[in-house]
């Protein structure tokens, strides 16, 4: 039996990165930049990418990355999960990039490629998706002007740079559109999660630059939706892993009747009841990352259990967390209350658990063959 453990490189980018929040994005930061605009601090995001290389982890060298794995990507999002650090990493680096990565070279591609690496510029992935799938596009391409609205995209309001999908008449196509031209209007929305803002986008005849044709759009998007899934279920693990350290250290400095709270039953089996959860989400959520930078396994099949898990256990814990902290962990100063919201709105986007638990019976009951059932690591070499 064989146990994966990271490398002695990934531990020291974890602290690394660690150490960046714990600088950059402390709770009273946190609070401060949501409410901004843009809600985020533009030099912190530059020296992620120019400075510690965080935002390109996965992008090859030749491309301005660091030509590490998506594993060292994960490992950054976790931590950037942690501290819930503000910033559009959700639009940017879970989907955008990936999606560049995957597109073939060309001026457009390469030059927005190396801009979101190095942190110079932000995206926003204008595609509509239904569990992490593509879902109908509503957005249509005349010539190279495109027409369309697609409402709630997260972390488009500030964003310098739209990645849109739209209807070609051979099928669907990727497009750049520069956010400031001619033709876009963006709405910014109400969102119960500040951290992740989100904006209708309106377009009207906005000037697009190719990234992907029709021919290999299909390919592109479903590894970008693939690989932000995967991502958004690690830095759901980093939230929840947070939300635990916090409820352990308070169940054992809270005193009630002369004794830790932590040394009641009821609390305890809680706690205990919470790490089991967020052990189960972490394994599936790296397998998923695994099995998209080896190519093994059914990264579909993956991607969707690491969904359907992380989701479900970032919402159980943000909720216990509240409940652990009694009076105070239901008040707006206390940080469960940041991080309840985020597992909300991070519950709902890329899919639902429930869709995702629709999706893996689809592709194990529905689609599987006798004699060639989805291939799942069990843990073992081959």
């Amino acid at each position: 039996m064989a146990e994966w453990v990271f490398t002695e490189e990934q531990a020291q980018l974890r602290a690394a990165v660690r150490k960046f929040c714990a600088e950059n994005f402390d709770e009273q930061s946190v609070r401060t930049l949501m409410e901004s605009d843009p809600p985020f601090d533009p030099k912190a995001w530059e020296r992620l990418g120019s400075e510690l290389g965080v935002l390109g982890l996965s992008v090859p060298e030749a491309d301005g990355g660091v030509g590490g794995t998506l594993v060292d990507q994960a490992v950054a999002v976790e931590e950037l999960g942690a501290a819930l650090a503000c910033g559009p990493m959700y639009g940017t680096v879970f989907l955008a990039i990936p999606a560049l990565v995957a597109a073939s070279a060309g001026e457009a591609r390469d030059a927005l490629l190396a801009d979101l690496v190095e942190g110079r510029r932000t995206a926003a992935f204008v595609v509509p998706d239904r569990a992490g799938v593509l879902d109908e596009v509503t957005v249509t391409a005349d010539g190279d002007a495109l027409t369309g609205t697609v409402r709630q995209v997260t972390d488009a309001g500030a964003a310098d740079d739209l990645l849109v999908a739209a209807e070609v008449s051979d099928g669907v196509a990727l497009y750049a559109v520069d956010a400031s031209a001619s033709g876009v209007q963006r709405t910014p929305l109400a969102t119960l999660d500040l951290t992740r803002p989100q904006a209708t986008v309106e377009l009207s005849g906005a000037p697009g630059r190719l990234v992907a044709g029709a021919a290999k759009a299909d390919r592109v998007i479903e590894h970008a939706l693939q690989v932000g899934s995967a991502l958004l279920a690690v830095e759901q693990v980093g939230a929840g892993q947070h939300l635990l350290d916090l409820s352990v250290g308070y169940a054992k400095s809270r005193l009630q009747f002369g004794r830790p709270i932590g040394s009641f039953q009821a609390v305890k089996h809680k706690l205990a009841d919470l790490l089991v959860e967020l052990e189960h989400a972490r394994s599936t959520a790296y397998h998923a990352v695994w099995a998209l930078a080896d190519g093994s396994d059914d990264p579909a099949l993956a991607v969707s259990i690491a969904q359907a898990t992380a989701s479900a256990a970032l919402t159980k814990i943000a909720a216990d967390t509240i409940q652990v902290h009694g009076g105070i962990g239901f008040t707006w100063e206390h940080q469960a209350h940041l991080y309840f919201k985020r597992a909300t709105v991070d519950a709902a986007l890329l899919g639902s658990a429930e869709q995702h638990r629709w999706r893996v019976a689809e592709l194990v009951l529905d689609t599987a063959e006798v004699d060639r059932v989805p291939r799942v690591a069990d843990g073992t070499l081959a």
